[in-house]
């Protein structure tokens, strides 16, 4: 008798504490998504359509790529890496998880993405100030507060001068206890990327329909 996998989102509670009570706070993304690949739990952050908050940024900015190389950090499943390679940019997309790369390539057969196992507290050196857009999407919410400031450092050094990073994270509820996963930013941790050297162009908090409010910032170096 076939049983249904079960729902990722417990499961990715019970890696990630597990993972994070043993001094190993990302180690627990590989494991879900290898998971999910073996079908014990439904595949995580599986979506075919971007973000809706990049897709509309794009949109209303009429962004196009040509000539320009983008960044998606922490790119799962690749939805939004392929978004911004049909908009002409030379995407490079990163995830820790092999299993979520080697997802992402399978479903993108003949993608121009370049796909990649990377560490963002430990990236490429030729990463360094290389892209004219970073894509950062819940990655820096995905750990403890403990990693924040170095995580919002290593997103922000990937921007190219002149370059722009768009952020897109979960507002922190007054009510939320702490415990994670997520864990939310404040107002002044979404704002902080500015004491990385980039200048914020616009910060929005946003309430959308069945979801609590993201935060949706851009900055510039």
């Amino acid at each position: 008798m076939s049983t249904e996998p079960r729902g990722w989102q417990a499961e990715a509670d019970r890696l990630a504490n597990a993972s994070v009570g043993r001094g190993d706070p990302t180690g627990w993304f590989e494991e879900l998504y290898a998971a999910g690949e073996s079908g014990e739990v439904t595949m995580a952050w599986d979506h075919d359509d971007p973000q809706p908050l990049l897709a509309d940024w794009t949109h209303e900015g009429d962004v196009t790529g040509a000539g320009l190389r983008a960044l998606v950090v922490g790119c799962g499943l690749g939805a939004e890496a392929e978004h911004l390679a049909a908009l002409g940019f030379a995407t490079t997309a990163f995830d820790l998880s092999p299993t979520a790369i080697r997802t992402a390539r399978s479903r993108h057969p003949g993608s121009s993405v370049d796909y990649q196992v990377a560490d963002l507290l430990d990236p490429p050196r030729e990463w360094h100030r290389a892209f004219d857009l970073v894509v950062e999407i819940y990655t820096v919410q995905a750990v403890p507060r403990d990693l924040r400031d170095r995580m919002i450092s290593a997103v922000s050094d990937l921007v190219a001068s002149g370059g722009t990073l768009l952020a897109i994270q979960a507002v922190l509820d007054p009510a939320d206890d702490g415990s994670g996963p997520p864990w939310p930013l404040t107002r002044e941790e979404i704002e902080s990327f500015v004491r990385h050297g980039l200048t914020k162009v616009a910060v929005e908090e946003l309430h959308l329909a069945d979801t609590s409010p993201r935060w949706r910032a851009e900055f510039v170096r």
